[in-house]
């Protein structure tokens, strides 16, 4: 990504040259995309720290989240690979490649679905409820301390606008396609 953004001013004679730009829109999407740029690579060195992929550390805090520990399935519900994958938004190959590594390492169990003998449930093992145990709480000291200059309000409203620019991604998946059509 630029590491230093283009002058708004630039941007304008940009808009000259190309009528469907707004300038605004340029320089905000710029400042969004260094941003997510600079949260990447802090997560990723968080990540380098603690010699965790961030596929497999997404799998152990939704795991932790889920508080599916062995032997306490019943207040702590183990979860699918399916619903792992959905969770983390990858695909289901994807996800069994995670939970092997995972499973490789220690961290978690596959078990037969009691309900469902076709059916696997991952848990995390004691290991994994220590590694979680360890690396979270400095995962959400860092979070927490970028997010911090923000007030309650701030954090809600910036919640709301990451929604609308999701939506706009949708949106804009269309505008190809559909300058296409009228050519």
């Amino acid at each position: 990504m630029l590491k230093d953004l283009p002058r708004y001013e630039c941007l304008l004679e940009c808009a000259k040259r190309y009528p469907d730009m707004d300038p605004d829109a340029a320089s905000v999407f710029m400042h969004l995309l260094r941003t997510a740029d600079e949260l990447f690579e802090v997560k990723a060195d968080f990540m380098r720290q603690h010699n965790i992929s961030n596929g497999r550390f997404t799998i152990l805090m939704l795991l932790s989240a889920a508080g599916s520990m062995e032997g306490e399935a019943e207040a702590n519900p183990p979860r699918s690979p399916a619903e792992l994958a959905e969770m983390a938004g990858v695909t289901r190959a994807t996800m069994t490649g995670l939970i092997d590594t995972l499973e490789k390492d220690g961290l978690v169990r596959r078990e037969a679905d009691p309900d469902d003998r076709r059916a696997m449930l991952v848990h995390l093992t004691e290991s994994g409820w220590a590694f979680s145990r360890d690396i979270l709480p400095g995962y959400f000291r860092r979070v927490t301390a970028i997010m911090d200059r923000l007030g309650g309000v701030e954090k809600k409203n910036l919640l709301q606008l990451l929604t609308k620019v999701r939506h706009g991604i949708e949106d804009a998946s269309h505008v190809e396609a559909d300058a296409a059509k009228t050519v």
